[in-house]
């Protein structure tokens, strides 16, 4: 199977040290708006997440979501979690530590099409 979301060593040492501070982690793949598109970090349950969003799986033991329709534009795309210098205008976690997490993206290949985890819904 082939994961529909990544991780650069680099997020994944920003995720270890905001767990440290805040316990369980969750990602929402914002749709636009204030935030530009851009990944947002919450406490685990602190985001709601409905029957209008996907999990498109799971990174470091955070799941990453994203709303159905976003999900539309962006389902042949593989996604890489990274992180960049500068404070992005959201409310996600990593926000005060003047870095900000964001999207590479790319294309999936004709064989990672055919074999690609599954999503997740919620449960309602």
């Amino acid at each position: 199977m082939h994961k529909r979301i990544d991780i650069t060593p680099e997020a994944i040492e920003v995720i270890n040290q905001l767990k440290k501070r805040f316990g369980e982690l969750m990602f929402h793949q914002s749709g636009g708006c204030c935030d530009g598109s851009q990944p947002m970090c919450f406490e685990k349950g602190d985001f709601k997440v409905g029957g209008s969003d996907v999990c498109l799986g799971e990174i470091e033991g955070c799941d990453f979501w994203m709303s159905k329709d976003q999900f539309e534009y962006w389902k042949f795309t593989h996604l890489t979690l990274d992180v960049t210098p500068g404070r992005g205008s959201s409310f996600s976690l990593e926000i005060p530590m003047g870095i900000r997490f964001m999207i590479k993206s790319r294309l999936f290949t004709e064989e990672e099409s055919a074999d690609l985890t599954p999503l997740r819904f919620t449960e309602e």
